[in-house]
Protein backbone atom coordinates (compact mmCIF):
# COMPACT_ATOMS: atom_id res chain seq x y z
CA UNK A 1 0.00 0.00 0.00
CA UNK A 2 2.97 2.61 0.17
CA UNK A 3 3.96 4.43 -3.15
CA UNK A 4 7.55 6.05 -4.19
CA UNK A 5 5.46 9.54 -3.63
CA UNK A 6 4.71 8.55 0.02
CA UNK A 7 8.33 7.06 0.86
CA UNK A 8 10.07 10.60 0.03
CA UNK A 9 7.12 12.91 1.51
CA UNK A 10 7.27 11.16 4.97
CA UNK A 11 3.66 11.28 4.95
CA UNK A 12 1.24 8.06 6.06
CA UNK A 13 -2.03 7.05 7.43
CA UNK A 14 -2.80 5.03 10.19
CA UNK A 15 -6.00 3.26 9.33
CA UNK A 16 -7.69 1.54 12.70
CA UNK A 17 -8.83 -1.64 13.15
CA UNK A 18 -11.76 -2.45 13.98
CA UNK A 19 -13.63 0.30 12.53
CA UNK A 20 -17.26 0.08 10.49
CA UNK A 21 -19.91 -1.99 10.78
CA UNK A 22 -21.12 -3.67 14.19
CA UNK A 23 -22.95 -7.18 14.28
CA UNK A 24 -26.11 -5.09 15.23
CA UNK A 25 -25.95 -2.34 12.51
CA UNK A 26 -24.71 -5.40 9.85
CA UNK A 27 -28.00 -7.14 11.33
CA UNK A 28 -30.47 -4.30 11.02
CA UNK A 29 -29.43 -2.98 7.64
CA UNK A 30 -29.91 -6.67 6.21
CA UNK A 31 -33.04 -7.01 7.54
CA UNK A 32 -34.02 -3.54 5.52
CA UNK A 33 -32.69 -5.38 2.57
CA UNK A 34 -33.95 -8.36 2.62
CA UNK A 35 -37.23 -7.41 3.60
CA UNK A 36 -37.22 -5.27 0.67
CA UNK A 37 -36.21 -8.27 -1.54
CA UNK A 38 -38.82 -10.90 -0.03
CA UNK A 39 -41.71 -9.00 0.45
CA UNK A 40 -41.15 -5.93 -2.32
CA UNK A 41 -40.91 -2.35 -1.59
CA UNK A 42 -42.10 -0.06 0.40
CA UNK A 43 -40.84 -1.18 3.34
CA UNK A 44 -41.56 0.91 6.01
CA UNK A 45 -38.56 1.75 9.23
CA UNK A 46 -39.34 3.98 11.95
CA UNK A 47 -36.64 6.39 12.50
CA UNK A 48 -33.11 5.93 11.25
CA UNK A 49 -32.56 2.45 10.68
CA UNK A 50 -28.69 3.38 11.59
CA UNK A 51 -27.16 6.62 12.25
CA UNK A 52 -25.60 7.21 9.17
CA UNK A 53 -26.75 9.52 6.26
CA UNK A 54 -25.55 7.45 3.20
CA UNK A 55 -26.82 4.07 4.41
CA UNK A 56 -30.46 5.67 4.87
CA UNK A 57 -29.89 7.19 1.27
CA UNK A 58 -28.95 3.75 -0.12
CA UNK A 59 -32.29 2.08 1.46
CA UNK A 60 -34.54 4.65 0.23
CA UNK A 61 -33.11 4.36 -2.78
CA UNK A 62 -33.75 0.42 -2.95
CA UNK A 63 -37.57 1.09 -1.49
CA UNK A 64 -37.41 1.70 2.29
CA UNK A 65 -39.68 4.65 3.49
CA UNK A 66 -38.29 6.11 6.95
CA UNK A 67 -40.61 7.81 8.94
CA UNK A 68 -40.22 9.55 12.34
CA UNK A 69 -43.74 7.82 14.12
CA UNK A 70 -45.68 4.68 13.87
CA UNK A 71 -48.95 6.67 12.90
CA UNK A 72 -47.56 7.54 9.85
CA UNK A 73 -47.20 3.85 8.19
CA UNK A 74 -50.13 3.35 6.38
CA UNK A 75 -52.31 0.55 8.11
CA UNK A 76 -51.69 -2.99 7.49
CA UNK A 77 -47.67 -2.67 6.31
CA UNK A 78 -44.52 -3.89 6.84
CA UNK A 79 -42.51 -1.71 9.50
CA UNK A 80 -39.22 -1.84 10.45
CA UNK A 81 -37.64 -1.05 14.20
CA UNK A 82 -34.36 0.69 14.16
CA UNK A 83 -31.51 -0.85 15.78
CA UNK A 84 -31.66 1.97 18.45
CA UNK A 85 -34.60 -0.01 19.89
CA UNK A 86 -38.28 1.34 20.72
CA UNK A 87 -40.10 1.49 24.11
CA UNK A 88 -43.37 -0.85 24.93
CA UNK A 89 -45.63 1.68 23.42
CA UNK A 90 -44.39 1.86 19.92
CA UNK A 91 -45.68 -1.66 19.89
CA UNK A 92 -48.95 -1.66 20.98
CA UNK A 93 -48.93 1.51 18.69
CA UNK A 94 -48.10 -1.20 16.11
CA UNK A 95 -50.53 -3.26 16.57
CA UNK A 96 -53.61 -0.91 17.04
CA UNK A 97 -52.78 -0.20 13.27
CA UNK A 98 -52.41 -4.25 12.40
CA UNK A 99 -49.00 -3.37 11.18
CA UNK A 100 -46.57 -6.02 10.68
CA UNK A 101 -43.28 -5.66 12.51
CA UNK A 102 -39.46 -6.56 11.95
CA UNK A 103 -37.85 -5.93 15.15
CA UNK A 104 -34.08 -4.92 14.08
CA UNK A 105 -33.06 -3.82 17.36
CA UNK A 106 -29.47 -4.42 18.68
CA UNK A 107 -29.51 -7.62 21.30
CA UNK A 108 -26.82 -5.93 23.12
CA UNK A 109 -29.53 -2.74 23.30
CA UNK A 110 -32.63 -5.49 23.84
CA UNK A 111 -30.00 -6.50 26.71
CA UNK A 112 -30.32 -3.49 28.18
CA UNK A 113 -34.20 -3.19 28.07
CA UNK A 114 -34.29 -6.15 29.97
CA UNK A 115 -32.55 -5.22 33.06
CA UNK A 116 -35.09 -2.31 32.76
CA UNK A 117 -37.71 -4.18 33.08
CA UNK A 118 -36.26 -6.32 35.96
CA UNK A 119 -35.04 -3.80 37.86
CA UNK A 120 -38.31 -2.10 38.01
CA UNK A 121 -39.93 -4.73 38.89
CA UNK A 122 -37.92 -5.20 41.72
CA UNK A 123 -38.74 -1.76 42.74
CA UNK A 124 -35.39 -0.23 41.86
CA UNK A 125 -34.27 3.40 41.23
CA UNK A 126 -32.80 2.99 37.93
CA UNK A 127 -30.23 5.69 37.27
CA UNK A 128 -29.86 5.54 32.91
CA UNK A 129 -26.49 7.12 31.73
CA UNK A 130 -26.82 8.48 28.54
CA UNK A 131 -27.64 11.25 26.05
CA UNK A 132 -31.37 13.05 26.74
CA UNK A 133 -33.40 12.49 23.32
CA UNK A 134 -31.46 9.75 21.75
CA UNK A 135 -33.72 7.11 20.36
CA UNK A 136 -31.81 3.92 22.21
CA UNK A 137 -32.47 6.30 25.75
CA UNK A 138 -36.09 7.13 24.62
CA UNK A 139 -36.42 3.33 24.35
CA UNK A 140 -34.94 2.11 27.61
CA UNK A 141 -36.79 4.91 29.43
CA UNK A 142 -40.24 3.86 28.26
CA UNK A 143 -39.36 0.17 29.37
CA UNK A 144 -39.54 1.32 33.18
CA UNK A 145 -40.79 5.55 33.03
CA UNK A 146 -41.80 5.47 36.53
CA UNK A 147 -38.03 3.97 38.09
CA UNK A 148 -35.95 5.31 35.76
CA UNK A 149 -34.07 8.87 35.38
CA UNK A 150 -31.12 10.05 32.60
CA UNK A 151 -27.86 11.05 33.88
CA UNK A 152 -26.36 12.75 31.06
CA UNK A 153 -22.81 13.49 32.16
CA UNK A 154 -21.68 13.95 35.80
CA UNK A 155 -22.87 17.54 35.77
CA UNK A 156 -26.17 15.73 36.54
CA UNK A 157 -25.50 14.38 39.85
CA UNK A 158 -25.83 16.63 42.38
CA UNK A 159 -29.65 17.23 41.04
CA UNK A 160 -30.77 13.70 41.02
CA UNK A 161 -33.13 12.46 43.92
CA UNK A 162 -33.77 9.28 44.67
CA UNK A 163 -36.71 7.33 46.90
CA UNK A 164 -33.91 4.79 48.40
CA UNK A 165 -30.03 5.67 48.06
CA UNK A 166 -29.48 2.01 49.48
CA UNK A 167 -31.93 0.25 46.25
CA UNK A 168 -30.38 1.69 43.35
CA UNK A 169 -28.96 0.72 40.09
CA UNK A 170 -27.09 2.27 36.78
CA UNK A 171 -27.62 1.11 33.21
CA UNK A 172 -26.02 3.15 30.31
CA UNK A 173 -26.35 3.75 26.76
CA UNK A 174 -24.31 1.24 24.58
CA UNK A 175 -22.85 3.71 22.68
CA UNK A 176 -21.26 6.12 24.82
CA UNK A 177 -17.57 7.06 25.60
CA UNK A 178 -15.96 4.31 28.24
CA UNK A 179 -14.17 7.08 29.64
CA UNK A 180 -16.79 9.53 29.95
CA UNK A 181 -18.94 6.53 31.54
CA UNK A 182 -16.94 5.64 34.19
CA UNK A 183 -16.11 9.41 35.18
CA UNK A 184 -20.03 9.57 35.74
CA UNK A 185 -20.36 6.40 37.74
CA UNK A 186 -17.46 7.57 39.79
CA UNK A 187 -19.20 10.61 40.41
CA UNK A 188 -22.77 8.71 41.22
CA UNK A 189 -20.92 6.50 43.58
CA UNK A 190 -19.16 9.65 45.75
CA UNK A 191 -22.62 10.78 46.13
CA UNK A 192 -24.48 7.20 46.11
CA UNK A 193 -22.01 4.53 48.11
CA UNK A 194 -24.14 1.46 47.85
CA UNK A 195 -25.09 2.03 43.94
CA UNK A 196 -25.64 -1.25 42.24
CA UNK A 197 -23.39 -1.96 39.13
CA UNK A 198 -25.31 -3.78 35.92
CA UNK A 199 -25.27 -7.21 36.16
CA UNK A 200 -22.72 -6.72 33.23
CA UNK A 201 -21.32 -4.02 31.00
CA UNK A 202 -23.71 -1.82 28.77
CA UNK A 203 -21.57 -0.36 26.70
CA UNK A 204 -21.50 -2.39 23.56
CA UNK A 205 -18.04 -4.65 22.53
CA UNK A 206 -18.05 -2.47 19.39
CA UNK A 207 -18.21 0.66 20.81
CA UNK A 208 -15.31 -0.34 23.22
CA UNK A 209 -12.83 -1.63 20.33
CA UNK A 210 -13.32 1.19 18.34
CA UNK A 211 -12.25 3.48 21.07
CA UNK A 212 -9.37 1.37 21.73
CA UNK A 213 -8.55 1.68 18.56
CA UNK A 214 -8.47 4.94 18.26
CA UNK A 215 -6.75 5.96 21.05
CA UNK A 216 -3.69 3.50 19.65
CA UNK A 217 -3.76 5.42 16.71
CA UNK A 218 -4.85 9.12 18.21
CA UNK A 219 -1.12 8.71 19.59
CA UNK A 220 0.50 8.92 16.87
CA UNK A 221 -1.39 11.36 14.83
CA UNK A 222 -1.68 14.83 14.27
CA UNK A 223 -5.15 14.52 12.35
CA UNK A 224 -7.62 11.85 12.89
CA UNK A 225 -10.33 11.35 10.67
CA UNK A 226 -13.61 9.54 11.89
CA UNK A 227 -15.93 8.62 9.15
CA UNK A 228 -19.61 8.78 10.53
CA UNK A 229 -22.46 10.79 10.85
CA UNK A 230 -23.10 13.77 13.59
CA UNK A 231 -26.17 12.37 14.95
CA UNK A 232 -24.21 8.87 15.49
CA UNK A 233 -23.39 9.07 19.36
CA UNK A 234 -20.59 6.30 19.11
CA UNK A 235 -18.89 8.38 15.66
CA UNK A 236 -19.18 11.64 17.86
CA UNK A 237 -17.45 10.04 20.62
CA UNK A 238 -14.50 8.46 18.36
CA UNK A 239 -13.50 12.07 18.07
CA UNK A 240 -13.81 13.21 21.42
CA UNK A 241 -11.47 10.50 22.48
CA UNK A 242 -9.15 11.03 19.46
CA UNK A 243 -8.58 14.66 20.86
CA UNK A 244 -8.28 13.28 24.72
CA UNK A 245 -5.19 10.59 23.37
CA UNK A 246 -2.82 13.20 21.46
CA UNK A 247 -4.40 14.13 18.84
CA UNK A 248 -4.13 18.24 17.93
CA UNK A 249 -6.90 17.85 15.37
CA UNK A 250 -9.55 15.79 14.47
CA UNK A 251 -12.95 15.47 12.47
CA UNK A 252 -15.84 14.07 11.27
CA UNK A 253 -17.02 13.80 7.86
CA UNK A 254 -19.99 11.68 6.19
CA UNK A 255 -17.85 11.58 2.36
CA UNK A 256 -14.55 12.46 1.32
CA UNK A 257 -15.45 15.32 -0.31
CA UNK A 258 -15.84 17.25 3.22
CA UNK A 259 -12.31 16.70 3.82
CA UNK A 260 -10.17 20.45 4.04
CA UNK A 261 -6.91 20.08 2.70
CA UNK A 262 -6.18 22.48 4.75
CA UNK A 263 -6.13 20.45 7.61
CA UNK A 264 -2.95 18.86 6.01
CA UNK A 265 -0.41 22.09 6.96
CA UNK A 266 2.34 20.36 9.02
CA UNK A 267 0.92 16.67 9.40
CA UNK A 268 2.82 14.15 8.79
CA UNK A 269 0.78 11.23 10.18
CA UNK A 270 -3.47 11.04 9.70
CA UNK A 271 -5.30 8.96 11.55
CA UNK A 272 -8.41 6.92 10.01
CA UNK A 273 -11.32 5.03 11.65
CA UNK A 274 -14.71 4.93 11.36
CA UNK A 275 -18.15 4.96 13.73
CA UNK A 276 -20.30 1.51 14.01
CA UNK A 277 -22.56 2.17 11.10
CA UNK A 278 -20.78 3.10 8.59
CA UNK A 279 -20.04 0.79 5.23
CA UNK A 280 -16.06 0.43 4.32
CA UNK A 281 -16.43 1.72 0.76
CA UNK A 282 -16.81 5.03 2.67
CA UNK A 283 -13.41 5.04 4.32
CA UNK A 284 -12.12 3.66 1.52
CA UNK A 285 -13.11 6.78 -0.64
CA UNK A 286 -11.39 8.62 2.33
CA UNK A 287 -8.11 6.75 1.46
CA UNK A 288 -7.91 7.53 -2.04
CA UNK A 289 -8.72 11.31 -1.21
CA UNK A 290 -5.45 11.26 1.13
CA UNK A 291 -3.58 9.72 -1.10
CA UNK A 292 -4.05 12.17 -3.88
CA UNK A 293 -2.71 14.49 -1.41
CA UNK A 294 0.46 12.71 -0.92
CA UNK A 295 -0.56 10.65 2.32
CA UNK A 296 -0.25 7.14 0.14
CA UNK A 297 1.24 5.03 3.01
CA UNK A 298 -1.48 2.97 4.56
CA UNK A 299 -0.55 1.17 7.81
CA UNK A 300 -3.26 -1.06 9.51
CA UNK A 301 -3.46 -0.47 13.10
CA UNK A 302 -5.08 -3.75 14.86
CA UNK A 303 -6.02 -3.39 18.71
CA UNK A 304 -8.54 -5.80 19.07
CA UNK A 305 -9.84 -8.94 16.80
CA UNK A 306 -13.60 -9.15 16.02
CA UNK A 307 -15.58 -12.35 15.95
CA UNK A 308 -19.36 -11.25 16.87
CA UNK A 309 -22.37 -12.25 14.36
CA UNK A 310 -25.92 -12.00 15.32
CA UNK A 311 -28.79 -14.04 13.59
CA UNK A 312 -31.69 -12.15 11.72
CA UNK A 313 -34.83 -10.90 13.60
CA UNK A 314 -36.38 -13.88 14.03
CA UNK A 315 -39.85 -12.28 11.76
CA UNK A 316 -37.64 -12.71 9.16
CA UNK A 317 -35.82 -15.90 9.55
CA UNK A 318 -39.24 -17.58 10.28
CA UNK A 319 -40.37 -16.26 7.15
CA UNK A 320 -37.42 -16.87 5.51
CA UNK A 321 -37.32 -20.84 6.17
CA UNK A 322 -41.47 -21.19 5.18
Amino acid sequence: MTSTTARETGKRVLLAKPRGYCAGVDRAVQAVEIAIEKYGAPIYVRKQIVHNTHVVKTLEERGAIFVDETEEVPEGSIVVFSAHGVAPVVHEEAARLNLRTIDATCPLVTKVHKEAVRFAKEDYDILLIGHDGHEEVVGTSGEAPEHIQLVDGPGDVAKLTVRDPDKLVWLSQTTLSVDETIATVDKLKERFPNLLDPPSDDICYATQNRQVAVKEIAAQSQLVIVVGSTNSSNSVRLVEVAKDYGAANAYLVDYAEHIDPAWFEGVTTVGVTSGASVPDELVHEVLAFLARHGFGDVEEVESVEEHMRFSLPHELRKDLRA
